[in-house]
């Protein structure tokens, strides 16, 4: 169970990535250049929904302070996704203040209004999300809500550990993801995107 009794969302590669840092912390290259390929994508399309056009060159400035950092790091694998998640957000936002770009901001989302959806459709929302073009929608929403969006859909971290990276409390970032998936689903309804109103992944009734 995560913190606040919401379970804990396993990726079916969790325990391989998890195996695969101990031996990078190691020494082994090879066991880091696995846990890389786990990562990278899930985390590359996080990156994208933040900087856009530029999410390579900041993945990029992460995975050296991964790599400078790894000894540092205590837990499994989807400890190392979220570890990796903060990293990577705090060398966008580094970016984003480099080019004297503020990110939208909004006032902070309370949980008194987190209306969870009836069913969890995870596996839709993130097939939507795989595409460009829905990574551009996204990253239209408001700051809050793209985040928790992507930590949650994208990079696939649970409530807790999305909180954790943001620095806010789950259940502002349940609310946050959920309104943020609710609105992109309109969005995609409109253009013949999908029909449905996809909820974030751990909000089912």
């Amino acid at each position: 169970m995560g913190q606040g009794g919401e379970p804990r969302r396993a990726q079916p590669h969790d325990g391989e990535l998890g195996v695969a840092v101990a031996r990078a912390q190691q020494g082994d290259e090879a066991a880091f250049a696995a846990a890389y390929r786990m990562v990278q994508p899930r985390l590359l399309g996080y990156l994208r929904g933040i900087v856009g056009d530029d999410a390579e060159d900041v993945a990029s400035d992460a995975w050296l302070e991964i790599a400078r950092d790894l000894g540092r790091f205590r837990g499994d694998g989807a400890g190392f996704r979220g570890w990796t998640a903060t990293i990577a957000r705090h060398r966008a936002l580094d970016h984003l203040r480099r080019l004297k770009a503020r990110p939208r901001g909004t006032p902070l989302e309370q949980d008194v209004l987190d209306l969870p959806g009836r069913h969890s459709t995870h596996d839709e929302a993130l097939e939507s999300l795989s595409t460009e073009h829905a990574l551009h929608l996204v990253a239209g929403l408001p700051r809050d809500q793209a985040e928790a969006v992507l930590l949650r859909v994208v990079v696939g971290l649970d409530g807790p550990a999305a909180a954790r990276v943001l620095g806010k409390r789950p259940g502002a970032v349940r609310t946050s993801a959920h309104r943020g998936l609710k609105r992109l689903a309109r969005r995609l309804a409109a253009e013949g995107g999908t029909d449905g109103a996809p909820s974030a992944p751990g909000e089912a009734g």
